[in-house]
C-alpha cells in the first residue's frame, strides 16, 4: 500500500558523475566480490565503477590479442576471462551504473613485462613502459581496441567490452630514471631531442591520441596536467588525486574534471583508513572554485586502492564513507555540510546496507572497518 498517494518526487543529482574504484591488481577480487559492490551502488545513487583492472603488482586481464599479458596474473585462479568481464559490464549495466576501465600507463605497468618483456626499458628496470619501442603503442592500441571494439580485427573479440565513452589511461606518479639508465631508451631520447620529461609527454599524448581515435574520452591522472597544463588534448579529463593541482587551473583551462582531492586532508581515498566519514563528507567539491566554473567539474570517486583489501574486507572498508561522498555528490550544496542532520541518516543508511547483505561497518569508528566495540542494535552503535 502506498499511502496518501499519488506522490511526486522532484530529484536529481548535482554532480552527472559519481563513482567508486575498486583495484582489482594490488588485491584481486572475486566476481562474487564484484558484483555484491556492484548491487551496492545504485542504493548510495552511485553511478559508476571505475575499475583499476592491472598494475604493477598483476595483471588479471585477457587480452585475446596478447594473450602473455596474462602471465602477469597472480595465479590461475586470480583472471578475468572476456567472458567473466562482459558478465560484469552487463550486471553494472542492469543496475544502471557505468563501468570505466583503467590500463594505468606508463608507470604501475611492470606486470605486462612477465609477458613482453620488450615493451619495457630492461629485465631489471621495468617501468615507466619503454617509449622507444613502437611495439609498446602497438601493443596498447590493439589492448584497448579489445575494450573500445576499435580498430578491433580479431574474430573472438566482441565489439567492445567496455562500451562506455571514458577510458581511463592513468599517467600518474612515473619516474623517468629507467629511461636514463637504460642506453637503448637514452639514445632514442636524444636522436629524437626529448628531454625524459619530453618523453614522458609523448608519451601520455600519445595513447590519449588512442582513445580519442578509438571513439572514447581518455581520463588521465593530475600529474599529467601538473606537468604539460593545455598541451593535453581538450577531450581529456583530469583526474584530480594531488592536492598541488590547482583545480581551478584546471577547468578555466577548459578541461573537465573528476575529484578525489579535498582541501585539509579531506580525502576521498577510502585506503586511508584513518580518515572518517566526517572528513570524507566536509569535503566540498567545489571548494574554492567560482560558481561560474564549477560546471565543468563532472563529479568524483570514492578510491578503493587495493593494497589492504580484498574480497574479505572490501565492502566494510568502502561503508559507510562512500556514502557520504555520494551524498555529496548527489545533493545540492546548501543542504549538505551539516554533520548534526547527516549523522542519524548515515547511521541508518549503514544499518540498511547491513540488512541489504552489503558488510557496511560501524559508522563513527576511529579507523575504517573497525568492528563493534561491544554488543548492541544496529541503530545504536557505540561507535
Amino acid at each position: 500500500v502506498v499511502h496518501e498517494a499519488p506522490w511526486k518526487i522532484n530529484d536529481a543529482p548535482r554532480f552527472p558523475h559519481r563513482g567508486l574504484m575498486i583495484d582489482t591488481a594490488r588485491h584481486f577480487e572475486t566476481l562474487a566480490s564484484i558484483k555484491n559492490m556492484i548491487d551496492s551502488l545504485p542504493y548510495a545513487k552511485i553511478n559508476v565503477l571505475h575499475w583499476h583492472m592491472v598494475d604493477t603488482q598483476s595483471f588479471p586481464f585477457e587480452s585475446k590479442l596478447f594473450p602473455k599479458l596474462w602471465n602477469g596474473a597472480y595465479s590461475e585462479f586470480e583472471k578475468f576471462t572476456q567472458e567473466d568481464i562482459a558478465a560484469v559490464v552487463e550486471y553494472a549495466r542492469m543496475r544502471g551504473v557505468r563501468v570505466i576501465v583503467e590500463f594505468d600507463v606508463p608507470g604501475h605497468a611492470g606486470s605486462w613485462c612477465k609477458g613482453y618483456p620488450e615493451i619495457c626499458p630492461s629485465t631489471t628496470c621495468l617501468q615507466p613502459l619503454n617509449v622507444a619501442n613502437n611495439f609498446t603503442f602497438q601493443l596498447y592500441e590493439g589492448l584497448l581496441s579489445e575494450c573500445t571494439g576499435g580498430k578491433a580485427s580479431h574474430k573472438d573479440i566482441p565489439s567492445g567490452l567496455f562500451p562506455d565513452n571514458f577510458i581511463h589511461l592513468g599517467g600518474d606518479e612515473v619516474n623517468t630514471a629507467c629511461w636514463t639508465s637504460t642506453p637503448a631508451v637514452k639514445s632514442w631520447l636524444d636522436a629524437h631531442g626529448m628531454t625524459p620529461d619530453q618523453g614522458y609527454a609523448y608519451f601520455v599524448k600519445k595513447v590519449a591520441d588512442v582513445a580519442i581515435s578509438q571513439g572514447r574520452r581518455p581520463i588521465q591522472w593530475s600529474e599529467v596536467f601538473d606537468h604539460f597544463k593545455t598541451e593535453l588534448p581538450k577531450d581529456v579529463i583530469v583526474h584530480i588525486w594531488k592536492s598541488v593541482t590547482n583545480v581551478t587551473e584546471v577547468v578555466a583551462d577548459g578541461y573537465n574534471v573528476l575529484l578525489n582531492v579535498g582541501y585539509d586532508a579531506k580525502s576521498w581515498y577510502l585506503d586511508n583508513l584513518n580518515v572518517n566519514w566526517t572528513a570524507v563528507y566536509l569535503n566540498e567539491p567545489c571548494e574554492k572554485v567560482p560558481d561560474d566554473l564549477c560546471p565543468k567539474i563532472l563529479g568524483g570517486h570514492g578510491e578503493m586502492w587495493g593494497e589492504t583489501v580484498d574480497t574479505s574486507d572490501i565492502a566494510q572498508t568502502v561503508y559507510p564513507r562512500m556514502a557520504a561522498i555520494a551524498e555529496r555528490l548527489w545533493s545540492p550544496r546548501s543542504v549538505v555540510g551539516n554533520l548534526t542532520d547527516a549523522r542519524p541518516r548515515i547511521k541508518y543508511f549503514r544499518c540498511l546496507l547491513n540488512r541489504r547483505g552489503i558488510a557496511a561497518a560501524p559508522v563513527s569508528n576511529p579507523n575504517a572497518r573497525s568492528a563493534p566495540i561491544g554488543p548492541g542494535s544496529c541503530f545504536q552503535q557505540r561507535r
